[in-house]
């Protein structure tokens, strides 16, 4: 089958695209899906250069969640059955015409999606309402920075901040994607590149600053952005995408009462699983009100990978992208 293999570690211009790759076997407790799309994450960038928290076995089919079909399942297997369409999140292996998923990591797809958009919905939905929900307890009314607010999570912070009756400041780095986040319900938002971050947030809050800032970006905006928090604000970790991971001054927060909160969702889906499904039953329900529409831009074939990874890597993308399969 095909599939996107990394042989050695590096850049995308180290992957390749097999054509030979052999069908995954499937265990008892597993669902065998036939990819229809995978979303691509900052995570699978980190895995692919050898720097990710946990790394598969060389070589190793590249790709951390997907949407597709249930082919065939396991003895064992009882939350879906042949024919149903569905979500999967497997760390690795999505970016092939085939993947076994373990039962436990897979889901219905949520009604009225494609599978473009469904493809995209596990890993960054579920990490933007568990820092919302369980790690900054954002409340009605309460003022939330997202940084990177045009990238994949970004997105989905800016939809959810709305949606839990927060005022949402939005920072990117170009007017093109200001305006995508000003579609997502955005009430205010900040050009990177025009100006102090520091400054135009005390000019939006009058002076308050914000209560919860969401930053899956580092680098040189965490400080100024730490240094805008509002008296016990919550600073939400989520991730580096500009590389660099910041040095924090921790003086900022005995000054500002905050607090620096990490987000892991990978951790939390093992620690607390049962808070875990709530959370993806909430969500479930906002896409079948329609209250939730993933932003998908960026779509490329299976076999335009580079091109895909590439698009995340030099920070172009709005929204989530996407490889389709089949």
């Amino acid at each position: 089958m095909k599939a996107v293999v990394c042989k050695e570690h590096g850049m995308a211009d180290k992957l390749a695209l097999a054509t030979d790759w052999p069908a995954p076997e499937v265990g008892d407790k597993d669902v065998l899906i036939d990819v229809r799309a995978g979303g691509l994450n900052f995570p699978d960038v980190l895995m692919m250069q050898g720097k990710y928290q946990t790394q598969p076995d060389m070589p190793f089919v590249t790709g951390g969640e997907c949407a597709g079909v249930v082919a065939a399942v396991g003895d064992k297997v009882t939350r879906v059955k042949p024919g149903d369409k569905v979500i999967a999140m497997v760390g690795h292996g999505a970016f092939a015409e085939q993947v076994a998923a373990n039962e436990m990591v897979v889901f219905p797809m949520p009604e009225g999606l494609s599978f473009e958009q469904a493809a995209g919905v596990g890993i960054t939905y579920f990490t933007s309402y568990h820092a919302l929900v369980q790690r900054a307890n954002i409340q009605p009314g309460e003022t939330l920075l997202v940084l990177g607010a045009a990238g994949g999570v970004g997105v989905t912070a800016i939809e959810l901040g709305k949606l839990l009756g927060a005022k949402v400041i939005a920072a990117a780095s170009t007017d093109e994607k200001l305006e995508l986040c000003k579609q997502l319900g955005a009430d205010e938002v900040i050009n990177y590149s025009e100006g102090s971050l520091k400054d135009r947030l005390k000019e939006l809050t009058g002076g308050k600053g914000v209560d919860v800032v969401y930053d899956p970006v580092g680098g040189d905006y965490a400080e100024p952005a730490l240094r805008s928090m509002a008296w016990k604000g919550r600073y939400l970790v989520i991730g580096f995408a500009s590389g660099p991971i910041p040095k924090i001054p921790l003086n900022l927060a005995l000054l500002k009462g905050c607090e620096i909160v990490g987000v892991f969702w990978g951790r939390f889906t093992m620690e607390e699983p049962e808070a875990n499904l709530a959370n993806i039953q909430a969500l479930w329900k906002y896409f079948a009100e329609g209250k939730l529409k993933p932003v998908v831009t960026d779509l490329f074939p299976l076999e335009q990978y580079e091109d895909a990874y590439n698009c995340m890597i030099e920070r172009r993308a709005r929204g989530k992208v996407i490889l389709t399969v089949q």
